[in-house]
């Protein structure tokens, strides 16, 4: 039998290593579909509930395994879908290939069923790298600019495929006039360092500063060893974007924690009242919570110049790889011997902590949400993942989650999208099936389509060597994030038509698939729940009910700001006097430090 188009594609996949493609089928990708039934599912089709949770699975995927995700839908409807979860992976540079379907090339044009401008649809999306296969010769280049491209940009790509050529014999490149031939796959990387001159600059402007602030995000991740020397040697504290939570440990005396609007105080300080800041692989955009234009002189490095000196005026901009450059940097400097600077930190960072212990013991009803996050902090695997979704669970992960080195953690940190925190995990699991792995999720969240990804979780879990994934549901019947921002930004009530959730049994939808399911209404009860889950033989769905009106109070805030926002719901929220009692114990277990 005649190798086809599809049979060829699954071929080129395997040789780059690619092992699961996440995705969902359609009438568009039958001739790929096929393929994988006779390549013996090789590399393996992950049937999602959905072309989205692909996509997101994709992402995740990449995200804890460092390599390529790759996700595939059919035309038309399929195709739209992926566009979510392929957003996540642009906002957040990330590498993931779609392979999508096309109506066949006789019928394009004359507005057949589910025939959409696919050009167009991802043009932006897959911006650095959108191709069409119209003749089988155009394989394998395809296949891998779509992958070099992908991993080079850090960025989604994208390949369609006419359903009639992954049907068609495939022919490779003839070594002749407008064929493109390719190389074997694989890619070694390089990790640039800046010129020396720069290096010497930067050094210099760091050993004149007294009050040296470090702010790293994901493109530290591989230079951790070098940011720690680099806060030894400078006596800085370390804070982290959302995105490089898992960069230090928050074990580390000098980290501060998360920065912005979901961040800590320590890390609100140590941007307010520092000289100089260093910015290590990081885009954070808000530059409010950055110390004040003109205070402090500053000095970034990333791999991507297209992202440096944007969101600080940064006197030198150093384009190089993190751990490369830090390492060529580091012998320049001189230790910093006064350590006050230092030892303030360390006091805040302290205090911090204990004044977060203090607010997830503040009573609630019935559980406090950020109890949830500090009893699972203290039990958390050595080698555990974290993913979390948007909404406001994602307060108590940045401020609340403590994690040691060796764990990782994401979440959609840019396009910052609900849903992804479910098939994060389930490509967190296929990343790394012998690892524990935790997703916290809103019950939002898990409405729009975590729910429906249990199923999958179900499904695949034979094939992990450590089944333990814990899904931990914020249980309060609201979209509470928004609730809140309506509250605090447009002093209006909540409005119970739009934020109210209907009540599901979420512990009980798991039991029925085969997996675990408690549900949690009394604050005694977390620290066993999160034991149990973390020793089960299969996945857990923690069904926790906490109180919606703890209030997520910035950094930032002051009893007065966050009294007159209180009062101003107060003529119609119909949990205004609950939210105002709420209010005033989480701040007082604050001022009391």
């Amino acid at each position: 039998m005649a190798q086809t188009v599809g049979d060829y594609v699954l071929q080129r996949l395997r040789d780059w290593g690619v092992r699961q493609i996440f995705a969902y089928p359609g009438d568009g990708i039958n001739g790929l579909v096929a393929a994988f039934g006779k390549a013996g599912n090789d590399p393996r089709f992950v049937q999602v509930r959905h072309e989205e949770m692909a996509a997101f699975a994709a992402v995740g995927y990449a995200k804890f395994s460092g390599g390529v995700g790759v996700c595939m839908a059919t035309s038309g409807p399929g195709a739209i879908h992926l566009l979510n979860g392929l957003y996540d992976a642009k906002l957040d540079h990330v590498p993931v290939v779609a392979i999508v379907g096309q109506t066949a090339r006789s019928a394009m044009g004359g507005s057949y069923q589910q025939e959409v401008d696919l050009h167009s649809l991802f043009k932006d999306v897959a911006s650095e790298y959108l191709v069409e296969v119209n003749v089988p010769e155009q394989l394998p280049n395809a296949i891998d600019r779509a992958i070099r491209v992908a991993q080079a940009s850090r960025a989604p790509t994208a390949v369609i495929i006419p359903n009639d050529v992954q049907e068609a014999a495939y022919e490779p490149p003839q070594h002749t006039f407008k064929h493109v031939p390719s190389s074997s796959p694989g890619t070694a990387w390089a990790a640039p360092v800046p010129p020396e001159g720069d290096l010497a600059r930067a050094a210099e402007l760091v050993d004149a500063g007294e009050k040296v602030a470090i702010l790293v995000g994901q493109g530290a991740r591989g230079a951790a060893a070098q940011v720690r020397e680099l806060a030894e040697l400078t006596g800085a504290g370390v804070a982290k974007a959302l995105l490089g939570k898992d960069v230090l440990s928050d074990e580390l005396p000098y980290v501060t924690g998360s920065i912005g609007l979901l961040g800590t105080r320590p890390s609100f300080e140590l941007m307010r009242d520092c000289d100089t800041l260093l910015i290590i692989g990081s885009n954070f955009p808000y530059s409010q919570f950055l110390p004040e234009f003109g205070q402090a002189r500053a000095v970034q490095i990333d791999i991507d110049g297209r992202f440096i000196g944007m969101r600080y005026p940064t006197e030198i901009n150093l384009v190089g790889d993190a751990a490369a450059t830090l390492a060529a940097l580091l012998p320049k400097l001189t230790r910093k011997d006064d350590r006050g600077w230092r030892e303030k930190i360390e006091k805040d960072v302290a205090d911090w902590w204990s004044t977060v212990n203090d607010q997830a013991d503040v009573d609630a009803r019935p559980v406090n949400p950020m109890r949830i996050v500090a009893e699972l902090s203290s039990r958390l695997p050595d080698d555990a993942i974290v993913t979390a979704d948007s909404g406001s669970s994602t307060n108590w992960y940045a401020r609340n989650l403590r994690l040691r080195e060796g764990m990782r953690a994401s979440l959609s940190g840019t396009l910052a999208t609900m849903g992804p925190g479910v098939p994060y995990a389930i490509g967190a699991k296929f990343a790394h099936p012998g690892r524990p792995v935790v997703a916290l999720v809103g019950d939002g969240a898990m409405q729009m389509n975590g729910l429906a990804e249990l199923i999958t979780l179900a499904h695949y879990r034979h094939l992990w060597d450590d089944q333990r994934c814990v899904v931990c549901v914020f249980h309060n019947n609201d979209l509470n994030q928004v609730t809140w921002e309506l509250r605090a930004m447009g002093g209006a009530p909540k409005f119970e038509e739009s934020q109210t959730l209907p009540d599901v049994d979420y512990a009980a939808f798991a039991r029925s698939l085969g997996l675990g399911g408690v549900t949690v209404t009394d604050p005694g009860d977390v620290g066993r729940a999160w034991e149990d889950a973390l020793m089960a033989d299969r996945p857990v769905v923690l069904d926790i009910h906490c109180d919606p009106e703890v209030p997520p109070i910035p950094p930032h805030a002051t009893f007065e700001q966050m009294k007159s926002v209180t009062e101003a719901v107060l003529k119609g929220d119909p949990e205004a006097f609950h939210l105002l009692a709420q209010g005033v114990k989480t701040k007082l277990a604050e001022l009391r430090r």
